[in-house]
């Protein structure tokens, strides 16, 4: 079935989250209203989002999200998009304890301070080459988030069961036409 892969390993689980509080293959989406979005926000314990979120906050809060998606699918434009709210959300790289680079959040503002929290983790884990194994679903309908754990790091579906094995199914069909 799908979704139910184990989350992405440490911080990585951050990304993986927001991304995946739309399920498109299930036509869900945690973000699409201020009711869902603070349920959302209430069980990921994010201290005060749910009382931060307003009608725009949500609006600014899913566009970051499919920006983050987008990104990770190789999308440009929504690269450019995470460099202008890096460069509004983030202070500047730091070297840790344990001299690891470390990308400070420079917002207090809870909605944008989430947003900042997966851009610092998601811009560290790619300097830090971490980041190859976190994956877009190649389903167009689907586009799930997910930590591919496959020995070769080459995985593309969400769940083989499903958006796998449709894929197969339309390019069976597609060569019996053919």
């Amino acid at each position: 079935m799908a979704y139910d892969r184990p989350p992405a390993p440490g911080d990585l689980a951050l990304i993986e989250g927001l991304c995946n509080s739309a399920r498109f293959l299930k036509r869900e989406d945690l973000l699409v209203s201020l009711d869902s979005a603070r349920a959302w926000a209430n069980a990921r314990d994010l201290p005060g989002v749910a009382e931060a979120l307003d009608v725009d906050s949500l609006t600014w809060l899913r566009r970051a999200r499919e920006a983050v998606r987008g990104h990770l699918e190789g999308d440009r434009e929504a690269a450019g998009y995470l460099t202008g709210l890096s460069s509004e959300l983030l202070g500047a790289p730091r070297w840790g304890a344990e001299g690891e680079i470390v990308l400070p959040v420079a917002t207090e503002e809870p909605v944008r301070r989430v947003v900042a929290e997966v851009l610092s983790v998601l811009a560290v884990a790619e300097l830090a080459d971490r980041r190859a194994r976190l994956k877009v679903c190649r389903s167009p309908e689907c586009r799930w988030v997910f930590y591919d754990r496959s020995p070769a790091g080459n995985g593309g579906w969400c769940s083989m069961e499903i958006c796998g094995a449709r894929h197969k199914m339309r390019t069976y069909r597609e060569r019996r036409r053919g």
